[in-house]
């Protein structure tokens, strides 16, 4: 049965560089379909629906849309709310209140949940809706996705400020930490191994939450490296931790904040890197340490955008609101890569993915746990994009020495 009336489109969770191509396609491709009246956009997520505070982006040109599809960050602003059933039946009256037919929640499993909820709820009443979830996250950890809009410029940015770190330490040697957003997947942390264009580049070591985090092994392999190179470049996932499953963070504080998901913050603050930092100096007595937490800035960086992500996060847009228009279906879009590489894009049901969390394969992890494999390497090179900025260094000869020998 065909149904007539509007649609409505949020995003939610962390912003990412290309999440407003999936805006920009269900705007664009939903405004083509008659029996669609107006197309609203929520501000702040699950939270702007349950305010009644939308855009009519009916009303938006296609010029503007199209130039606010290349601007990283979330268009329509986004939120942290975790929505239970109540808050979720709330909402249900506002989209029945506003003749919404067709939900589109742009997110990661989180955002997927809150479909699934939308979904039983239109289930069991008399107002039918249909509502699909668009994939986005920068942390690659949604199930049935090889991988998701997102995740390939942020990964992009981590492995350049590598390159650029790299080149920074090679002149000024010592011991750099770099911990990048990860809380249980450490896809985007293993993207910083893609700096390495020469077997002395670092990083030199790479952890991830998926293996088992001991300081004494962290030291080991600090020293060694620093031994061998004169330097050592680290990069470490913000939610790193113990064989207790405990993030090593929690070490330093006996109260941690936490989110509206309940979730310990990870991010905002420099405490890792300066455990870190600080467990170097005093078991390695190596006295140049230095750390960056890169927080918020591998999210929206501008000017850091793989073109590959942008292609695939605006074809999601395109084919939610095409799938759910056309055919009257529910569900979760999923990428998925055939060959060496192309794609291939399907609907999957959403409470194979809602609240599921994929990590990082055994094949992706060196079997000491501090590093990644060329398996790794080859699989997240073309989410990067174009060609990665090439490194040179002066070949000149050294003149031979007159009076040091």
């Amino acid at each position: 049965m065909e149904l007539n009336g509007n649609i409505l489109i949020a995003q939610g969770g962390g912003p990412t560089a290309v999440i407003n191509q999936s805006l920009a396609g269900v705007v664009l491709e939903s405004r083509k379909f008659m029996q669609v009246s107006r197309v609203y956009g929520a501000l702040n997520g699950v939270c702007g629906i349950l305010n009644e505070d939308f855009l009519d982006l009916s009303q938006e040109s296609s010029s503007n849309l199209e130039q606010v599809a290349l601007t990283p960050s979330s268009a329509l602003w986004s939120t942290r709310d975790k929505p239970d059933g109540k808050y979720c039946t709330e909402m249900f009256q506002v989209l029945k209140a506003h003749n919404i037919r067709y939900f589109f929640y742009i997110g990661g499993n989180d955002s997927a949940d809150t479909v699934h909820i939308i979904n039983e709820h239109a289930r069991q009443s008399d107002f039918e809706i249909k509502a699909i979830h668009i994939p986005k996250t920068i942390d690659n950890d949604l199930v049935l996705n090889d991988h998701t809009p997102g995740y390939g410029s942020a990964a992009r940015f981590v492995a350049q400020a590598f390159m650029g770190i790299n080149l920074d330490n090679k002149s000024l040697p010592g011991v750099y930490i770099g911990v990048v957003m990860g809380r249980h997947a450490g896809f985007l942390t293993a993207a910083a191994s893609m700096a390495k264009q020469k077997p002395d580049d670092g990083p030199h070591l790479i952890y991830l939450p998926e293996r088992v985090f001991k300081m004494e092994n962290f030291l080991y392999d600090v020293k060694n490296t620093y031994d061998k190179y004169g330097r050592c470049i680290i990069a470490i996932s913000e939610g790193v931790q113990d064989e207790f499953k405990k993030p090593i963070v929690t070490s330093l504080y006996n109260q941690i904040a936490k989110d509206a998901h309940g979730n310990i913050q990870l991010s905002g603050n420099g405490s890792l890197g300066d455990l870190l930092a600080n467990e170097i100096k005093d078991k390695l007595k190596i006295n140049r340490v230095r750390s960056d937490t890169f927080g918020y800035l591998q999210r929206s960086f501008v000017g850091c955008v793989s073109d590959i992500d942008q292609k695939e996060a605006r074809i999601v847009g395109e084919k939610a609101a095409r799938l759910a228009v056309l055919y009257n279906v529910n569900g979760s879009l999923t990428i998925e890569r055939t060959g060496s590489y192309s794609v291939d894009y399907k609907l999957r049901p959403l409470q194979e993915i809602a609240r599921k969390t994929k990590y990082m394969p055994d094949e992706f992890i060196n079997s000491e746990g501090n590093n990644v494999t060329n398996a790794f390497r080859e699989y997240v090179r073309p989410l990067l994009g174009s060609t990665l900025p090439a490194i040179h260094h002066l070949q000149a000869p050294r003149v031979p020495k007159i009076l040091r020998f």
